[in-house]
């Protein structure tokens, strides 16, 4: 897969305006790497938890198809690889048989089919089923479209945040519309009985039965206003209530709209990223620009990037910002030592809330790391270590938490692909000393 196919497949993501367009976009970047493969996408309902529709793309439409099939129908292992999302897991067992079951295109023989699950904000979505022949050499198409569907995941996140902000608006107002009609019926009939009080009271008595018939009228009306009157004190209530519902589905629209600039912009730096890598062939630009793209996603102001040296368990510095002066890109350091050398040696993210407060070892001692929260995270492509990224000084918000860190895993996986497509760790070693 090249990277000029991600980014095309970027950019028809960000202008697709539904979730057909978007399932368009990506079977057409599916289909310049491999035409063999099919893809389908099967909607969850979380509620009754069933697949309720199959969609397929067929020359260029969108076919929905209806489904009735529970998930629980899948293997046990598969199961729990779909419910946790983010990676293909393959139907060991019998692969036709379930391509059947679940209405996809039938499969040759000896084909296998391979299952994603595609999750928003901790709740399973939808599933991304992709279907390919029998292969003896090459590689599988799902390590080809791992990073293909990563994009698509992003932009189903925009579209099902859109659709909750819609339907929360459109709540908002016919509670608001119904709780507004009945106080204005309730207020008018309550004119109408104080109106015609006041007229009975005016009126004079002619013997005593019409005035003991009018007082008794009198009380009954007078009755009746008192529970009209707790009827709208109730009514109050309920308009009170109301806007405490308004307020809070304000403040969650709030929260999705930042969520969904936090992920817009992410989709913007990949394109830029992915625009970068297909026009340059400079790797010093090219290391660069994908250290800057990390960086200003995650606003660190301090951030270097390494790469594995041809010298066993070495790495050395292909980029830096905002280190002190007297670091020189192109320093080697061994790996096991330092923050950066044990990441790469346990292969594992670190985060770092506050440096100040660590009991690990000493790391303010580190050269590429200060006093602030930091997260260092191993880049890992096929099972090989690419290198190590560092950040920290965090810009506005101050500190790193537990949320970044899956961010962070993400563009770990794009700076890996891109780094190993332009032979980064070849082309930059020894240049950066000659520098």
């Amino acid at each position: 897969m090249s990277a000029r196919t991600l980014t095309s497949l970027a950019q028809a993501l960000g202008a697709a305006t539904d979730l057909d367009a978007a399932l368009v976009a990506l079977s057409g970047a599916l289909a310049e790497s491999d035409r063999d493969a099919t893809l389908a996408l099967l909607r969850f309902d979380s509620k009754q938890g069933l697949l309720r529709e199959r969609l397929t793309v067929r020359e260029g439409r969108v076919d929905h198809a209806p489904l009735e099939t529970s998930l629980e129908q899948l293997p046990r292992l598969t199961l729990r690889a779909v419910q946790d999302g983010g990676t293909f897991a393959d139907l060991t067992e019998e692969p036709p048989a379930y391509a059947r079951l679940l209405r996809l295109p039938e499969l040759e023989e000896g084909g296998t089919l391979a299952i994603r699950g595609i999750k928003v904000d901790g709740h399973l979505i939808c599933l991304l089923t992709l279907g390919e022949p029998r292969r003896v050499f090459g590689t599988r198409a799902t390590e080809r479209v791992a990073p293909l569907a990563a994009l698509f995941e992003l932009a189903v996140a925009r579209f099902v945040d859109r659709e909750a902000r819609e339907e929360a608006a459109r709540t908002l107002e016919e509670v608001t519309q119904r709780v507004h009609g009945e106080y204005l019926t309730k207020l008018g009939t309550l004119e109408q009985q104080v109106a015609s009080a006041r007229k009975a009271a005016n009126t004079p008595a002619e013997d005593p039965a019409a005035t003991v018939m009018r007082e008794k009228e009198e009380a009954r009306r007078a009755e009746e206003s008192r529970r009209t009157l707790r009827r709208l004190a109730a009514l109050e209530h309920q308009l009170t209530a109301s806007v405490g519902q308004l307020e809070q589905a304000h403040i969650e629209l709030h929260r999705r709209s930042e969520a969904l600039r936090q992920r817009t912009r992410t989709l913007y730096l990949l394109d830029r990223v992915m625009t970068l890598a297909a026009e340059t062939k400079d790797p010093h630009r090219l290391a660069e620009g994908l250290l800057s793209m990390v960086g200003d996603d995650m606003q660190a102001l301090r951030c270097s990037l390494f790469l594995t040296g041809k010298e066993p368990n070495t790495m050395y510095l292909a980029a830096a910002r905002g280190l002190a002066p007297h670091v020189q890109l192109g320093k080697v350091i061994q790996v096991g030592h330092g923050v950066a050398g044990k990441v790469a040696e346990r292969r594992e993210p670190m985060l770092v809330v506050d440096a100040v407060d660590a009991k690990q070892t000493p790391l303010l001692g580190d050269d590429y790391l200060t006093s602030g929260s930091f997260i260092s995270f191993p880049l890992v492509l096929h099972g090989d270590l690419v290198g190590v990224v560092n950040l920290t000084n965090r810009a506005q918000r101050g500190l790193f938490v537990e949320e970044d860190v899956e961010r962070v895993r993400m563009l770990g996986l794009v700076i890996s692909l891109i780094a190993s497509e332009a032979r980064l760790r070849d082309e930059l070693h020894g240049s950066q000393r000659e520098r």
